[in-house]
């Protein structure tokens, strides 16, 4: 059967995290995004560890259920340490198969001075390696994903604090090491571009805060809903099990461009070079962002793609077409009532914004509307692009096609 899984999320015990971030709530939200499963995040901490514990029905296949969406144990850990003289802070997801095995990780971790209850994602001063060796003793069937991996400042190649091969970071367990997250800052396609990466599957999440955002970056199965098969295909890049991943456009995360967000300045690479990577407001040294850094470790060009790649999809969430078509904020109140007006009509999200037809849309949605539907499913899109922690812009109206916003509007009220 095909499915959608997002793997990483966090809970409402992590930082900056909505307080709707619960078994309820996230259940309700992947109903409504058409999403299958999930990943718990955030088993590492006690509180959220009980509530999993206790709202979650095991289905004997390394999956867990609740009122008909599926989870998966999932969690992140921030590493923060020393290797060779130099500082590194790396971000990896960890999958495990059941609460047993959950129960000797967060022991293990505990044992080794580590603060769980501190926060959903525990900041430990483990290096990497020894992650990866702690949980693969526990268990070969735990599955350890390098987070992000282009973020600046937290994940494996970070331009702030990376490393330049994952071989250099995870020594002899590189080989356990077979599948890596893009993040909202790159997709598929310009990872393509380091033939480095070609042995690994390239998965997408939502690292999602609050459950609406759930989804916004996720995976396309068709397989058993079972921990093995799933893992299986991703370990073995099974094109006919693991179809695709969802992908947001690149350029609106957070750290696709370089930048210095203090002096309100974005750079392209190339403007950045000639800047000699220093902010020409303050002089201070740029936020090398996600585009600038794969371009120093690139071997191929623009537009290659590797005969095993997975492909993927690019799509806008449904409140920010809504709210750009009604010329309003995506967390005005009128929004949000459009928002769950057209889920209602359509059954979930996805079906919206990835599969109903045009003529089918426009039975229930506004003309304009639609018309922003289709334009992001073709990539038609203008996109100021993110950096040094600002999501980017996107425009899918011009200037010139603004003056038809109104009677969208009135049509909320």
């Amino acid at each position: 059967m095909q499915f959608i899984a997002d793997f990483h999320i966090h809970s409402k015990y992590s930082r900056a995290t909505s307080r709707d971030m619960d078994i309820d709530h996230l259940t309700q939200w992947a109903k409504l995004k058409e999403i299958s499963l999930l990943g718990t995040g955030d088993f590492t901490h006690h509180l959220w560890l009980e509530e999993l514990k206790s709202k979650l029905e095991p289905m004997g296949n390394g999956l867990f259920i609740k009122d008909g969406v599926y989870f998966m144990l999932t969690t992140e850990l921030s590493s923060i340490y020393s290797k060779n003289g130099r500082g590194y802070r790396i971000h990896n997801l960890i999958f495990a198969p059941d609460f047993k095995t959950v129960d000797k990780i967060n022991h293990t971790l505990f044992s080794l001075g580590a603060n769980l209850a501190s926060d959903g994602r525990p900041i430990v001063g483990l290096d990497a390696k020894e992650i990866a060796k702690i949980v693969f003793d526990i268990s070969e069937d735990c599955v350890i994903v390098p987070g992000h991996i282009w973020t600046p400042w937290f994940s494996l190649f970070g331009s702030k604090s990376g490393f330049d091969k994952i071989e250099d970071c995870f020594e002899e367990f590189t080989p356990k090491i077979f599948a890596l997250e893009t993040g909202l800052s790159s997709d598929p396609a310009m990872n393509w571009r380091w033939s480095k990466l070609d042995r690994f599957s390239l998965i997408s999440n939502s690292d999602s805060h609050s459950p609406s955002k759930i989804g916004r970056e996720a995976n396309v199965f068709d397989c058993k809903l079972d921990y093995k098969e799933i893992i299986d295909a991703l370990k073995k890049k099974d094109k006919k099990k693991f179809l695709y991943t969802i992908e947001f456009f690149p350029a609106e995360g957070k750290y696709h461009f370089d930048g210095h967000r203090l002096c309100n300045v974005r750079l392209s690479p190339k403007e950045s070079k000639q800047n000699k990577n220093l902010c020409p407001k303050c002089k201070k040294p740029l936020t090398i962002g996600v585009m600038n850094r794969l371009e120093e470790l690139a071997d191929r060009p623009e537009g290659f793609v590797p005969e095993n790649a997975i492909p993927f999809k690019n799509f806008i969430p449904l409140d920010e077409i809504i709210a750009e078509s009604k010329g309003l904020g995506k967390a005005s109140q009128a929004v949000e009532n459009e928002y769950h007006r057209i889920v209602s009509k359509f059954g979930t999200e996805f079906e919206v914004i990835a599969k109903a037809s045009k003529e089918e849309l426009l039975k229930a949605i506004s003309p304009r509307t639609v018309e922003g539907i289709i334009r992001a499913r073709e990539g038609r899109v203008e996109i100021l692009p993110g950096y040094d922690g600002e999501y980017g812009t996107i425009k899918i109206f011009d200037e010139n096609e603004q003056d038809k916003k109104g009677e969208e509007q009135l049509s909320l009220f």
